[in-house]
């Protein structure tokens, strides 16, 4: 019997790899102005998702573009808030002209990690998506502050997994400053995802299982080989009756 996942990737951010990437996806990220992106970017690509009927996510960020979004900014509440909003809103507009509605919205970087943990960034992230749509489901961890937070307000979550990344024990990823961060070899990246699909556990670097749950699996578009890699995983996945959706 054919089981289906969605696979989403982060886009938009400069790579130029999206109209090789949308075939491939059943939902996107588009980077909407704070660590990458401008109208241009996000206008192509709104216009790939639609011609490949991929799922549009806003992917907002601290507004950090020299360090792409993965360093912590100290803003108040007030500024964060009006930062995030401004660039959900500016990517539903696009969508909506399109003709389309906004999915989802899924933070970037350094924001995602610090709203999975700190109970101010999470509240403040989710008091934007439920300004702008109730409606709007959040990617978020398994068991994290946010995904908490947002049940608590009656928002819709997604559990997002990553295909091409590295887990600690306590299900945080493996920080990019360490050479086990990132996931480059196709066979071991299946081996990571199926092992997530079948068996609901996450093997970590410490070689510990951990039970998690994964609604959607994480493939980011500045990876290494990253398309090629990604044709690879979704044919093992098929091979063995998982079907993208």
């Amino acid at each position: 019997m054919m089981k289906t996942i969605d696979i989403n990737c982060d886009l938009g951010e400069g790579m130029g790899n999206e109209a090789q990437l949308m075939p491939l996806i059943s939902s996107c990220n588009i980077a909407c102005g704070g660590h990458a992106g401008d109208l241009q970017s996000m206008k192509e690509a709104v216009i790939l998702a639609k011609s490949n009927h991929v799922k549009i996510g806003a992917h907002p960020s601290f507004p950090d573009k020299l360090n792409f979004g993965r360093t912590k900014m100290d803003m108040n509440s007030t500024d964060l808030f009006d930062a995030l909003k401004h660039q959900i809103e500016l990517l539903k507009s696009l969508v909506e002209r399109a003709q389309l509605q906004l999915h989802h919205v899924k933070p970037h970087g350094a924001l995602y990690n610090i709203a999975s943990v700190d109970e101010r960034t999470a509240k403040i992230v989710v008091g934007v998506v439920k300004t702008i749509d109730e409606n709007l489901i959040v990617y978020a961890p398994f068991k994290s502050v946010i995904s908490e937070i947002a049940k608590t307000e009656g928002i819709k979550i997604m559990h997002e997994v990553f295909a091409d990344r590295n887990y600690n024990d306590d299900l945080t990823l493996v920080s990019r400053n360490l050479k086990n961060a990132l996931i480059h070899d196709p066979n071991i990246m299946f081996d990571h995802v199926y092992n997530m699909i079948h068996f609901g556990k996450v093997n970590t670097i410490n070689k510990v299982e951990v039970e998690l749950k994964a609604d959607t699996f994480c493939v980011h578009g500045d990876g290494k080989n990253v398309v090629e890699n990604l044709k690879q995983l979704i044919a093992k996945l098929k091979h063995h009756h998982i079907e993208i959706s």
